[in-house]
């Protein structure tokens, strides 16, 4: 095999037969996409969005997620220019790698797996724990619909790329109408009342929340300190429409299609985030004590969508409230987990990670070892914190484990539009079928809300952990790249178009 040394790495060229075991099958059109994107994220509506309302009161969370939506809008529009240019199914890696050489690939590539490896493995947990509540099944069985819900969704995943996007519409679309459902019938309930529930929070003499029994409190009862305070948890809102580039190679029309489907995906998410937002906070949900809250007791609630089918059809319907409120979570589980499998085979297809592991399945021509590392390495942490914390499991997955995952997208994300800023200064010839309309100005955007939201996580004592893990992490990553990694690179399609591009623009 050709060797070819490019600064500090070496990359292989491989013949034939090693792309041929590494085959993608084209199916996606726009509205597999827009099903994928929107799908990935529509499990934050359900539950984490709320925790905003204990940061920052209503008017905290909302004027957060104005921020973070225009974070997301403007990273859409970066990610909508540089998926058709670089149309390899390798995303963020990709990009980065190309504006940043293979380091700087592989960091972002790092980061974005911290983030798709983990909240699928957290939203797992949430979705035994509905299942759990369903079928009476006690908390030591939890491990069990774990390995249930990895078998059956990494199997759907297996079974072909057209079976996996037609899974992800479907749930998506159920996921959609179970809002739906739920919006409309707090619109005709008779029981909104902003101001009484939504603005129910107030600051007490010691500074923490306290409940406001009629209601009528600030909009913004912690300044605005309380914006900055959200902005992690407004986050939800929106995590993961950024996956879809992963799919680029299994998209028939990818420069004309990318664009429409994260176009569209944003605008939905954007629609169903205040439609949520102000319809479960204006009316009157029950509180651990019976009687009835609002904002304030949904600010700590692990289940704020059920709580408020509860207000609105009563609790003797909870199981099959429940069964309805779990359909989100499933939905983002099965199209984040199509993410990594996409994205560490990208990475192992190029030599960042072992090479095995982007071998496709000869009948299906789906990366069926990525899936199963993915899903494993999921498992592994679950069961870790699992067996390490007991009783107190729950409380580490959303305090540290989920804000790993933010952790890992917000650099992510720095990085990306990074790489958009230095892809328009160095590479401005190449072919761009899509302009972002907001341009370097939008990427700036995103690197500083990024860097914002990283700040604040920093802040609260019940994010600092998750540093540790993240950390640990990387420095595993970083380790294995430079003792192996950068020895075992491949010219895949694009490791080839970043080494070509950085030629081209150097002759001239």
């Amino acid at each position: 095999m050709e060797k070819k040394k490019v600064g500090s790495v070496e990359y292989h060229t491989a013949d034939a037969t090693y792309f041929e075991k590494r085959e993608l099958r084209r199916h996606a059109r726009v509205w597999s996409l827009w099903a994928l994107g929107v799908g990935a994220v529509i499990s934050g509506h359900f539950s984490g969005w709320n925790f905003g309302l204990g940061a920052g009161g209503f008017g905290g969370l909302f004027f957060a997620a104005i921020v973070i939506g225009l974070m997301y809008v403007c990273l859409c529009f970066c990610l909508a220019e540089m998926s058709p240019a670089l149309p390899h199914t390798g995303g963020a890696y990709s990009f980065a790698r190309s504006a940043m050489g293979p380091w700087g690939g592989f960091v972002t590539g790092l980061a974005e797996n911290i983030e798709y490896v983990l909240t699928p493995a957290v939203i797992v947990f949430f979705i035994s724990a509905y299942l759990g509540s369903i079928f009476g099944t006690p908390a030591e069985f939890q491990p069990v619909w774990w390995i249930l819900m990895y078998v059956l969704f990494v199997g759907l995943n297996v079974l072909g790329v057209a079976l996996s996007f037609r899974v992800s519409v479907i749930v998506t679309l159920l996921a959609l109408t179970v809002l739906a459902v739920f919006w409309v019938s707090a619109i005709f309930s008779g029981q909104l009342d902003f101001s009484r529930w939504a603005l129910n929070i107030g600051v007490g003499p010691d500074g923490a929340f306290v409940e406001l029994p009629g209601g009528g409190g600030s909009f913004l009862p912690n300044g605005i300190a309380g914006v900055f305070a959200a902005l992690p948890f407004a986050v939800w809102l929106f995590l993961a429409i950024e996956q879809l580039p992963l799919a680029a190679e299994e998209s028939h029309d990818p420069k004309r299609d990318m664009p429409k489907g994260l176009m569209y995906g944003i605008a939905t998410l954007v629609f169903s985030a205040f439609m949520i937002m102000f319809l479960n906070a204006s009316i009157p949900v029950q509180s651990a004590d019976g009687s009835a809250s609002g904002a304030f007791h949904l600010g700590s609630a692990g289940e704020p969508l059920l709580d408020g089918f509860r207000a609105l059809y009563g609790s003797e319907a909870a199981k099959i409230l429940a069964l309805c409120a779990v359909i989100g979570l499933i939905a983002s589980f099965h199209t984040i987990i199509y993410a990594f499998g996409r994205q560490i085979y990208s990475l192992s297809r190029a030599g960042y990670f072992p090479h095995v592991l982007s071998v496709t399945h000869a009948r299906f021509k789906v990366p069926y070892l990525a899936l199963i590392t993915g899903s494993v390495v999921g498992f592994a942490v679950m069961m870790a914190v699992y067996v390490l914390m007991g009783e107190g499991a729950e409380g580490f997955i959303g305090a540290q484990l989920l804000n790993m995952a933010v952790f890992g997208a917000m650099l992510s994300y720095a990085a990306q539009a990074l790489s958009f800023i230095l892809l328009r200064r160095d590479l401005p010839n190449i072919e761009r079928p899509y302009r972002s309309p907001v341009g370097v100005v939008g990427a700036w955007i995103v690197i500083v809300i990024a860097l914002v939201t990283l700040y604040m996580q920093f802040q609260d004592p019940a994010y600092r952990g998750g540093v540790i893990g993240v950390a640990i992490w990387f420095a595993l990553g970083i380790l294995y790249f430079a003792v192996h990694g950068r020895k075992a690179l491949v010219y895949s399609p694009e490791e080839d178009f970043a080494v070509k591009a950085r030629e081209r623009a150097k002759a001239g």
